[in-house]
C-alpha cells in the first residue's frame, strides 16, 4: 500500500470510528464496482455499542488469517467491499466486529496484509496506533528497529517475526504511529521501503 493510500485509509478509518453510522444508506445497498455485494446490503446495519476486537498479529486477525482465500472469505460473508489496486492487488473491507477496524490486501487471491488505523487492536506485545516510536522501542527492544523508506522521506518501526512483519508507520498530522499493518515481509516491508510501482 503506497503512502497516499495509507493516508486516505487512515483518514477514512478515523472518521468511521468518530462518526458511527446508525443505519446503512442507499449507497451501502448497491454493490460496489467489481460486482461484489456489500454485506450490509443484506439488511440495515446498526452500529450501537461497537466494540473493537483486541489483537492483530502477524498471523492476521480473527478469520482474516494471512494466506486466507479472498474467494472463501467472500463466500462466507466476511468481505464487505473490494477495490482493485496496483499489480493485481485487491483491497477489501471486513465485516462483523472487524468492519471499519481493519483493511485487507490480497495478492493472487490470498491475504497478504491486514492493517489498521485504530486502537485497539493491539499487537500481541501491546503496541497500538497512537503510540510514539519511543514507546514501541520500550516494548520491543532489540526485536524491532526504526527504518526509513528507500526515498528517505518516511520512517516506520519494523518488527520481524520469521518471514512476517509488524510495521508501524507514521501519522500524517502528528508524531507517532498512524497505521499498524502485518503480513509477509516480501509484501508489507517491500511496499514501505520501495513504494508501489504503479
Amino acid at each position: 500500500m503506497n503512502r497516499q493510500s495509507i493516508l486516505l485509509t487512515t483518514t477514512a478509518l478515523a472518521l468511521g470510528t468518530l462518526v458511527p453510522a446508525t443505519v446503512a444508506g442507499p449507497a451501502a445497498a448497491a454493490p460496489p464496482a467489481g460486482g461484489v455485494a456489500s454485506a450490509s446490503a443484506r439488511g440495515p446495519a446498526v452500529a450501537v455499542g461497537h466494540s473493537h476486537p483486541q489483537v492483530l498479529s502477524v498471523g492476521g486477525a480473527g478469520v482474516y488469517r494471512i494466506g486466507a482465500s479472498l474467494a472463501a472469505l467472500t463466500t462466507n460473508g466476511h468481505i464487505d467491499w473490494t477495490a482493485p489496486g496496483c499489480d493485481g492487488v485487491v483491497h477489501a473491507g471486513a465485516t462483523g466486529a472487524w468492519a471499519g477496524v481493519i483493511l485487507l490486501a490480497f495478492r493472487d487471491g490470498r491475504l497478504v496484509e491486514v492493517g489498521t488505523a485504530t486502537a485497539p487492536p493491539r499487537s500481541p506485545a501491546g503496541a497500538t496506533v497512537g503510540m510514539s516510536f519511543a514507546e514501541l522501542e520500550a516494548i520491543y527492544g532489540w526485536r524491532g528497529s526504526l527504518i526509513r523508506n528507500d526515498a528517505g522521506d518516511a520512517e516506520a518501526y519494523l518488527v520481524r517475526i520469521g518471514s512476517r512483519v509488524e510495521l508501524f508507520t507514521g501519522h500524517p498530522i502528528r508524531p507517532g504511529v498512524g497505521y499498524f499493518q502485518v503480513g509477509p515481509a516480501s509484501f508489507v516491508e517491500r511496499n514501505f521501503r520501495q513504494g508501489v510501482a504503479c
